[in-house]
């Protein structure tokens, strides 16, 4: 369990470096948003997608 811990760790940093250097993360063209005056909606759909199927990936690879 903690070594599960320390590369779960390790890849939510990995992906934070990612995301200040430029990765558009968040902003993908299946994610929704609405405006309307001063209220914003984002859903992020693609977002969603995406890391399900990396999350799947892992969880794959790291019961093996």
């Amino acid at each position: 369990m903690g070594k599960t811990l320390v590369v779960v760790g390790i890849l939510i940093a990995g992906l934070g470096v990612l995301t200040m250097a430029g990765l558009p993360l968040g902003r993908l063209p299946g994610d929704l948003v609405f405006r309307r005056g001063n209220t914003s909606i984002y859903v992020p759909l693609a977002t969603c997608v995406l890391m399900s199927v990396a999350l799947t990936f892992l969880i794959i690879i790291f019961r093996r």
